[in-house]
């Protein structure tokens, strides 16, 4: 080993992100604890990863005894755990077959190969492009990065993969652009998340299924934030009576242990064989043994029927607030994926909510994201109102801050 001493002025970690002042040590159910012992209320869930809430009991017992017994042994032999979460999702879903991987991005890429695979298999070699759409945001890696639609995820990056083409979202004349010949699939979030919190309208979300469908492009719905009861139902796509042809989950599916999956229907899964696509740590025995816990929870503990009506609760808690101070536009999402568009930038209302002990995100440079944990008792929502009420009122100049 070098000798060389290194300064130690800057983190050996890359400076990716936008770090909060904060260091978290600690988490249980919708709580987290910093290095300083201070708790706070997290309303993040991890970026919608973790909503069964943090370290949730019988997530953790299956991942210990896991732990006991095998944690890797790749994708050359059968992986009981795989199995069982993979028809634990197709029994609970339109779809019939899952690829596992680690990622929501390896997930989406997974995604876009299967969509040009079954064009080629389908004798429509001319078939090479995808429909995203304008403020999406599908992940960022090389390819995903290009299906997204934000010019801001670009930059720098150039030249990016090609293939990809973006329309507006909720543009029914937009429509009539989506099969130009060489359109493949279609690659769409029922509500962009990291775009600003911006749900896709259920008429325009038919009209377009039923194109997709008469023109055999492929449906493909991104899920990674919506997906996993995060808006109420298992998936957000059964709450627009559609049926697409491949979906990608992550984020929430293995609690917080990272996860990605490719679910599809048969037609369409059959176009990958072995050699066409795989992962050495997708769908190992640790993950999957989270992932069949959390999915087990989800399904059996009617959760997804208290998550509707605690998103029915806070959004109109949330309008009442809108009616009652200015500094609020507008209330949008679907579930518990709630976005609060502001009057101004949202840097100093994270940093005012961190000072009442409660973590959120922005959703671009104005919107408010709140994700509580799915789990999250009606007594923390109300606590959140109230704290929210009250920095709305300082805001405002109602009572000295």
């Amino acid at each position: 080993m070098s000798n060389i001493v290194k300064s130690q002025s800057t983190s050996a970690v890359m400076n990716t992100y936008g770090r909060f002042p904060i260091t978290l040590v600690k988490g249980k159910a919708s709580n987290v604890w910093d290095d300083n012992g201070q708790k706070f209320l997290d309303y993040t869930s991890g970026i919608a990863t973790c909503n069964l809430g943090h370290v949730p009991d019988n997530v953790h017992h299956k991942v210990k005894g896991q732990l006991d017994t095998l944690w890797h042994c790749s994708n050359l032999y059968d992986i009981p755990p795989q199995q069982e979460l993979a028809t634990a999702l197709t029994d609970n879903s339109c779809f019939d077959q899952v690829f596992f991987c680690n990622s929501g991005a390896e997930a989406n890429e997974a995604a876009i190969k299967i969509a040009k695979k079954y064009a080629s298999d389908s004798g429509n070699v001319e078939r090479t492009e995808i429909v995203t759409f304008t403020n999406s945001f599908h992940g960022r890696t090389g390819t995903t990065m290009a299906a997204t639609g934000q010019k801001k995820i670009h930059q720098g990056f150039t030249p990016l993969t090609p293939g990809f083409r973006y329309l507006p979202l909720n543009d029914f004349d937009a429509l009539t652009q989506i099969n130009d010949g060489k359109t493949t699939a279609v690659l769409l979030e029922l509500v962009q998340g990291e775009g600003g919190v911006h749900p896709a309208g259920l008429a325009w979300v038919s009209e377009l299924a039923a194109l997709c469908k008469k023109e055999d492009i492929l449906l493909i719905l991104d899920e990674i934030q919506t997906g996993i009861g995060r808006t109420g139902t298992l998936f957000a796509y059964e709450q627009f009576g559609i049926e697409p042809d491949v979906i990608t989950s992550a984020k929430a599916l293995a609690s917080g242990l990272p996860v990605g999956a490719m679910l599809a229907k048969e037609e369409v899964a059959k176009s990958f064989q072995p050699g066409s696509h795989g992962s050495t740590f997708g769908g190992n025995p640790l993950v999957m043994s989270a992932g069949l816990a959390t999915m087990e929870a989800i399904l059996n503990e009617d959760i997804l029927h208290e998550v509707r009506e605690k998103a029915e609760w806070l959004r109109g808690k949330l309008e009442e607030l809108k009616q009652e101070f200015s500094s609020i536009e507008e209330i949008r999402g679907l579930g518990l994926l709630i976005g609060i568009q502001m009057t101004d930038e949202v840097k100093s209302w994270i940093s005012a909510f961190r000072e009442k002990e409660i973590l959120v995100l922005a959703a671009g440079s104005n919107v408010l994201r709140i994700l509580p944990p799915l789990t999250t008792p009606k007594a923390e929502l109300e606590h959140f109102i109230q704290s929210f009420k009250q920095l709305l009122m300082e805001k405002e100049g109602r009572v000295s801050s």
